[in-house]
C-alpha cells in the first residue's frame, strides 16, 4: 500500500468509498492520524465508524471538483488521493454525522414517510385521471363527489366477477382506494413515532414558536447524532445555508442567498420564519421596520433566517452537545 505522510510518523489517509469495495490512498507507513472519507452518509458509514472506534479522527470530503475531473480524470485511485489532500491542504474540515442514536432513527421514519406519502399523491391522481376517462355511469356517479366520499365510494365497490370495462375500472377504483387508506394508517404511526421521538430528543426546540416535532426533526436531522461537530452558532448557520455569501467586486459591497447547505434544514427554517411572519409579534414588527427601510420580503426571509439559525443553536438538546 503506498502512503502519503504530513511527517514520519502520521500517516494521512484517503479513501473513495463504494458499495463493494473501499480504495484508500496513504504514502507512508506509519500511525494513521486522519483519514479524509468520501460518501460518510452512504457508502463510507461503516468504515467511519470502524475508524472512530478505533481513535482515528474522520475528515467528511466531498467529491472533487468537475475542473479537478477534468484535469486529472476519474478513477478510484485519483479520488482517494484527492480526498487526502483535501485534508492535507485544510480544504476539508467538516466532521461526519454520526448515524448512530435516536437522529439516525428519525431519518429513517422520514424517508419511508417521504416515499408513503409519495405513493398516495400517485395513487390520488390515478384515480382522478381513471375518473375523467371512466365509463359514463362511473363519471357521472364520481366526479362531484368530495375526497373522502369519493374514497369511501370507490373502497365500497363490489365490481362483478367479469373482465368489461365497467368492472375492471370499479375494481381498479377499490384497489387505488384501499391502498390510500392503507397509506394513511401508515402515515398515522409514522407521524406519531416521530413526534415521540423528537419531542423526548429536544423539548425545548419544539416548544419554540412556530417550531413542531415536524420543522425540529428537520433541524435534529442536520445537526446528526454528534452535533457537537459544530462548533459555533455560525457553522450552523452555514451549515443550514442561513449565512450571507460574500459576493463583492470592485466598488461593489453586497453579499448573495448560500444555495448550499442542508436543503431540509433550510426548509425547517423558511417554515419558520413564515409562521413566525403571520402569528408572533415581535416577528411582525421586524418586518414592517424593515420593510419600510426598503428591503424586499425575500430579503426579510433571509434576515430572519438567520436569526431562526441563532435562537435553534441554542435550543439544541444540550445532552448531544456536551
Amino acid at each position: 500500500m503506498t502512503t502519503m505522510a504530513s511527517a514520519p510518523k502520521a500517516v494521512i489517509g484517503g479513501v473513495d468509498t463504494h458499495a463493494d469495495v473501499h480504495v484508500a490512498w496513504l504514502r507512508s507507513f506509519g500511525s494513521v492520524e486522519k483519514v479524509g472519507v468520501e460518501g460518510t452518509g452512504s457508502y463510507g458509514v461503516g468504515l467511519t465508524r470502524v475508524l472512530l472506534a478505533a481513535g482515528v479522527e474522520v475528515v467528511e470530503v466531498l467529491r472533487p471538483n468537475r475542473q479537478t475531473r477534468r484535469r486529472h480524470g476519474k478513477t478510484d485511485v485519483v479520488d482517494a488521493a484527492a480526498a487526502a489532500r483535501a485534508v492535507l491542504t485544510g480544504d476539508a474540515t467538516g466532521q461526519p454525522k454520526a448515524h448512530d442514536g435516536d437522529v439516525e432513527a428519525l431519518r429513517l421514519l422520514k424517508m419511508v414517510h417521504r416515499s408513503a406519502h409519495k405513493s398516495r399523491t400517485q395513487a390520488l391522481l390515478q384515480i382522478r385521471d381513471l375518473i375523467t376517462t371512466a365509463p359514463d355511469e362511473l363519471r357521472d356517479q364520481l366526479r362531484h363527489l368530495r375526497r373522502r366520499e369519493l374514497l369511501a365510494t370507490c373502497a365500497a365497490f363490489r365490481p362483478a366477477d367479469h373482465d368489461d370495462l365497467v368492472a375492471i375500472t370499479k375494481l381498479t377504483l377499490r384497489a387505488l382506494a384501499r391502498r390510500i387508506a392503507e397509506l394513511d394508517t401508515e402515515l398515522a404511526d409514522l407521524d406519531t413515532r416521530r413526534r415521540r421521538i423528537t419531542t423526548a430528543i429536544a423539548p425545548a426546540l419544539c416548544a419554540a414558536h412556530g417550531i413542531g416535532p415536524d420543522t425540529a426533526s428537520g433541524l435534529l436531522l442536520a445537526a446528526g447524532d454528534n452535533p457537537e461537530r459544530l462548533r459555533s452558532e455560525r457553522s450552523w448557520s452555514a451549515l443550514l445555508a442561513a449565512n450571507p455569501i460574500e459576493a463583492s467586486s470592485g466598488k461593489v459591497i453586497r453579499h448573495r442567498l448560500n444555495r448550499g447547505g442542508d436543503r431540509q434544514g433550510n426548509s425547517a427554517l423558511w417554515r419558520i420564519v413564515i409562521v413566525r411572519m403571520n402569528s408572533h409579534p415581535p416577528t411582525k414588527d421586524y418586518v414592517q421596520r424593515r420593510t419600510k427601510e426598503g428591503l424586499s420580503t425575500t430579503e426579510i426571509v433571509r434576515c430572519l433566517k438567520r436569526y431562526v439559525a441563532r435562537e435553534t443553536f441554542a435550543l439544541l438538546p444540550r445532552e448531544l452537545l456536551v
